[in-house]
């Protein structure tokens, strides 16, 4: 893969308390580092990839940057513990976007999802805009071409618009043609929703398309609709836009949320989807290191996805 890169190892650093005992770890003492793209040298293990893009932000009208949250988030990940699940940890490099060829870029992104996936890995993809989710989605509609894949987006938009061409904000109706192409249905879920940052057209593509809609507002109460999404598919894809959460909480994203919903109420929605032994595939995108000037955003970003690798079951 032309577009691909390995990871060096001076972003994975953190203080070092291995002399106090042996299981005194940091992520930046677990995770392996793979030198080339080797999904096959890895079974039973979680694939950490970056997708470095935001082309697809740039062609949305949003604020670019996206392209250097991989690394970033790396580095806000490294320090910390490492508890049961972390050492499951492969970090297999970062997708490189070549502007402005969004399109090359979600292809190799796509390759690599279905090539991970059929050697047994699992997928955690540090985007990139929200265009990362076609590339990753269309890799696991590839891998498992007879399965009931379900798509499970925490997103303040729906991200179903009609465009030209492909952006940000047309990933999962380019999920859904795919599906169109293969004779598949599309299982579309998407949990905190801005009614106030998606147009009635877009609500009206949602209806006509079936989605499971639950607003920001509905999500604390929102448990037994995600009990029936996950109980109606064979495997899961979970998305999460990271400006899904609040400002105060996430101010470094291409679209702050004015209201959102809570990192707390988040996490109690990705537990029993990480539990519930269906979870194939996950990303976090849309993190802009560019206004994250304290590194705030990225611990945040970086406790959500720590916390992901640790329920996954």
């Amino acid at each position: 893969m032309t577009q691909w890169q390995p990871t060096p190892r001076s972003l994975w650093q953190g203080r070092d308390d291995s002399a106090e005992a042996a299981n005194a770890l940091r992520l930046f003492q677990t995770i392996t580092l793979s030198p080339t793209f080797s999904p096959s040298s890895y079974p039973e293990s979680i694939a950490l990839l970056g997708f470095a893009c935001d082309e697809g932000v740039k062609r949305n009208q949003g604020r670019p940057g996206a392209a250097g949250a991989p690394d970033a988030l790396r580095k806000a990940l490294a320090n910390l513990a490492a508890h049961q699940g972390h050492d499951r940890l492969v970090d297999l490099g970062n997708i490189i976007a070549q502007a402005p060829d969004l399109e090359a870029a979600q292809h190799a992104l796509r390759d690599a999802v279905r090539q991970c996936q059929q050697a047994n890995m699992r997928t955690l993809v540090l985007g990139g805009g929200h265009e990362t989710a076609f590339g990753h989605g269309a890799g696991v509609l590839d891998a498992f071409p007879d399965a009931r894949i379900g798509i499970l987006n925490l997103d303040a938009h729906l991200d179903l618009r009609q465009a030209e061409r492909a952006t940000s904000g047309t990933p999962f109706r380019q999920l859904a043609q795919l599906c169109e192409a293969q004779d598949r249905e599309f299982h579309y879920a998407c949990f905190g929703v801005s009614r106030a940052a998606n147009t009635a057209a877009l609500w009206d593509e949602a209806q006509r398309r079936k989605v499971m809609v639950v607003e920001d507002l509905d999500c604390g109460d929102a448990q037994p609709q995600l009990s029936q999404f996950i109980a109606s598919v064979d495997k899961i894809y979970l998305t999460i836009d990271l400006d899904v959460l609040p400002v105060w909480e996430m101010p470094a994203v291409s679209a702050p949320a004015a209201l959102g919903v809570p990192l707390a109420t988040v996490m109690r929605l990705v537990e029993p989807v990480c539990r519930s032994g269906k979870l194939q595939a996950v990303d976090m995108v849309e993190f802009n290191p560019r206004f994250d000037d304290d590194g705030k955003a990225a611990r945040v970003a970086a406790r959500l996805g720590w916390q992901i690798a640790h329920w996954w079951h």
